[in-house]
């Protein structure tokens, strides 16, 4: 029962966030060079790998280039590019290769959500996994994300990352 209990438990609200400092805005943030580091949990808490990212962020007008370079801990490497696109004062859309259909995206205060469904290689096979991307502006240059990962509803495990602008 407590297992099926904490797989319920949902995040807050976009609107939570509302009025909260320093104020995030995806086109600004994701804008240049960053840098990020990072580790993926499984659903009991175990880390079962950490990674770092190069990521640099271009935009034209309301539509953003988010190109991403990760380096896993055993030497795996993986590149996404994002294509981000303000759609609202607080909403946006994201779509890359290993994303199911688009990302839907607010922002709002000090934080941004993200919710979308991503392809990822498991086993020599792939499986779709539904992420929960919640990210909070501590400080004008660091940004901490915090993911739920799921499949049908079932707790996978959590991301967490650290980003850092240069």
């Amino acid at each position: 029962m407590f297992f099926l209990s904490s797989c319920s438990q949902l995040p807050p609200s976009i609107d939570t966030f509302k009025g909260r400092t320093p104020n995030v805005d995806v086109k600004e943030y994701f804008a240049g060079e960053i840098n990020a580091w990072g580790f993926i949990q499984d659903w009991s808490g175990k880390v079962s790998r950490r990674f770092t990212v190069k990521m640099v962020g271009t935009w034209k007008g309301d539509v953003g280039t988010l190109e991403e370079d990760f380096v896993y801990d055993d030497g795996e490497k993986q590149k996404r590019i994002w294509t981000l696109t303000k759609t609202g004062h607080n909403t946006f859309i994201g779509e890359a290769s290993d994303v199911i259909g688009k990302a839907k995206g607010a922002q709002e205060g000090n934080a941004l959500n993200m919710k979308y469904t991503l392809r990822v290689p498991f086993k020599g096979k792939s499986i779709d996994i539904k992420i929960n991307d919640w990210l909070i502006l501590l400080d004008e240059k660091r940004l901490m994300n915090i993911s739920v990962l799921s499949k049908f509803g079932i707790n996978l495990g959590r991301l967490t990352i650290f980003f850092e602008k240069k």
